[in-house]
């Protein structure tokens, strides 16, 4: 998940002030007590500000920007980190509060199950107004091309990964995006298991609707009886990350039939959902199959169970080199549901079936949509 990067506050408490920042044009607010530094939002290092896509930070004072607003509301979705709970919690264990860790630990122990049985999700976390100004940054938008019907259960395989996907995690665990599109459906983002092991930060994540990737926690959520859940998978996985260039329509998939199983046993509806500028949000250290960075990644990856995917993107006050991601709009499409019966104990050959008939919808959803968001006409999906 994207912290968009945090700001400091500038005051200044009378008369009149100026400045000059190379390479940035500064916009001053006066008032007798404060001022505000803004700054213009490019999509990329050396591009012009987007028409209308406001400034980031320098300043937060009166009458804040929305950049403004999200670089401080980000300072939230930092606290909560993975690494700041971790942290937290060995800091426990060393001081003097150790008997609140061993106290979470026996909670931890009893709770163990909870992310593979529909998780806790939290209707306050995920309607906190820093993911509001989370979605705008970018901005996220969800589009929908079909009706669901709330009486089936979905499974809706997500592509591509990017690097943090961050387009999953704005539309489907952050109210109201998806709620108000789909009424009536509940998402549930499935992430890789070992996040779920990492002390307080799991409490948060399953807050957000996130639960366990596993084939347990899959089914429990397609084997609603009464309909209304969708399970959101990122079909890729972390493997694709690793595609993750500006520009790359490669996408991992031809060995992934794993989610049609799943589909086929519980007569869940396949939904292909392709989302328009995940991979333009950072730039990566090139790393060509076959390269030496490329093999030590793919070790790594098939040891660790997750890839270590060398990004970057810009900074608060320059954008050459940072870990903000750039500005760039990311358009989810959410495509036709593909029916299909219930089928307990599917051969390989149904498997393969629809197998390719998801291939075909997916294509299919992607050349229909790729002209309004700036894809060339002559590109097309790259399946591996």
């Amino acid at each position: 998940m994207v912290n968009p990067g945090a700001a400091a506050v500038l005051m200044e408490k009378g008369g009149s002030a100026g400045a000059t920042l190379c390479k940035f044009r500064e916009v001053f607010s006066f008032s007798r007590r404060s001022f505000i530094l803004t700054i213009p939002v490019t999509d990329a290092p050396g591009e012009a500000p987007r028409a209308g896509g406001g400034y980031a930070c320098a300043g937060v004072i009166k009458n804040e920007t929305l950049d403004a607003k999200l670089c401080r509301n980000s300072k939230l979705h930092k606290l909560f980190s993975a690494e700041f709970c971790f942290g937290f919690f060995v800091i426990l264990i060393l001081g003097n509060f150790w008997f609140l860790a061993v106290l979470y630990l026996l909670w931890l122990y009893l709770d163990w199950g909870t992310p593979c049985a529909g998780g806790r999700r939290s209707h306050w976390v995920r309607s906190w107004t820093v993911w509001k100004y989370f979605r705008e940054y970018f901005p996220i938008h969800l589009i929908k091309t079909s009706e669901l019907n709330p009486n089936h259960n979905y499974l809706l395989g997500f592509h591509p990964h990017g690097v943090l996907v961050a387009g999953a995690f704005g539309n489907f665990c952050t109210d109201p995006p998806f709620k108000n599109l789909f009424p009536g459906l509940t998402p549930y983002l499935h992430i890789m298991p070992l996040w779920f092991g990492c002390p307080f930060f799991r409490e948060y994540i399953m807050s957000a609707g996130m639960v366990s990737a596993s084939k347990e926690s899959v089914s429990h959520v397609l084997s609603n009886k009464g309909g209304g859940h969708a399970s959101v998978i990122v079909i890729g996985g972390a493997e694709e990350s690793l595609n993750a260039h500006p520009g790359s329509l490669t996408l991992n998939i031809l060995k992934r039939k794993g989610f049609i199983k799943m589909a086929l046993k519980h007569g869940a509806h396949l939904v292909p959902v392709f989302s328009f500028g995940e991979n333009e949000l950072f730039k990566q250290v090139a790393n060509p199959k076959g390269s030496w960075l490329r093999n030590v990644q793919e070790k790594l990856q098939k040891k660790m169970g997750f890839a270590l995917p060398l990004f970057h993107a810009r900074g608060v006050f320059q954008y050459s080199f940072g870990l903000i991601p750039y500005r760039q709009p990311i358009h989810t499409v959410v495509g036709s549901p593909i029916p299909v019966k219930q089928n307990l104990n599917p051969t390989t050959e149904e498997i393969d079936q629809l197998h390719a008939l998801y291939l075909q919808k997916l294509k299919k959803l992607f050349e229909e949509h790729k002209s309004n968001y700036g894809i060339p006409a002559h590109k097309s999906l790259i399946f591996e």
